[in-house]
């Protein structure tokens, strides 16, 4: 019974992780057919989505690299249809903040190049640092949504901490021979390789 129970659970967790990835297309069809409203809600339930997966999995114990690589490709499908959305809605906003836009992509193709020449994936190292980095991207396209207007601090503020997590997950990968499931952060690998 538990096991069937377990069972059910992952079932569940990694369906929930599916819909990230299933709605992906569908907003940004709602996007360019200019309903906004129906965007932005849908894309809210997204970004709830992410927020209770991982929970899950980690209540259940039911953590898995299919899940893992799952969660990972529907928080950047996620949170690229959103930038989209910023583009097609806030044009003048990201032409204000085109750098800092140019660094943030420069970052994650550096990072993504570099796993994949490691370890011919993406890293899913999921450490706290990301998880912040997300939590803070999506508080920032949600209120830019939902309030018309994009908050500067805010959005500093995600995008300093998006770029510290990309730096970090560079060094893992350079650190890690080998590739990791929920790495916890540097501190760890690092206090980690001091012990032994």
């Amino acid at each position: 019974m538990n096991n069937n129970k377990q069972h059910l659970s992952y079932y569940v967790i990694n369906g929930i992780t599916l819909y990230r990835i299933v709605t992906a297309p569908l907003l940004l069809v709602l996007l360019f057919l200019k309903q906004y409203d129906l965007f932005k809600w849908l894309l809210a339930v997204s970004f709830f989505t992410d927020l209770i997966d991982g929970f899950l999995a980690r209540k259940y114990k039911v953590t898995s690299i299919l899940g893992t690589k799952l969660d990972s490709i529907g928080d950047d499908l996620t949170v690229a249809v959103a930038v989209t959305g910023l583009f097609v809605i806030f044009p003048e906003f990201i032409r204000q903040q085109k750098w800092v836009f140019i660094i943030l992509l420069a970052l994650f193709l550096i990072q993504m190049a570099y796993a994949f020449t490691r370890y011919g994936k993406m890293t899913n190292f999921h450490t706290w640092l990301a998880k912040t980095a997300a939590l803070l991207q999506g508080i920032f396209l949600l209120l830019t949504f939902f309030t018309g207007q994009p908050y500067l601090l805010l959005f500093y503020t995600a995008a300093i901490v998006t770029m510290l997590e990309l730096i970090e997950e560079i060094i893992l990968v350079y650190l890690l021979p080998e590739w990791k499931m929920n790495v916890r952060g540097l501190y760890w690998v690092l206090t980690r390789k001091k012990a032994v």
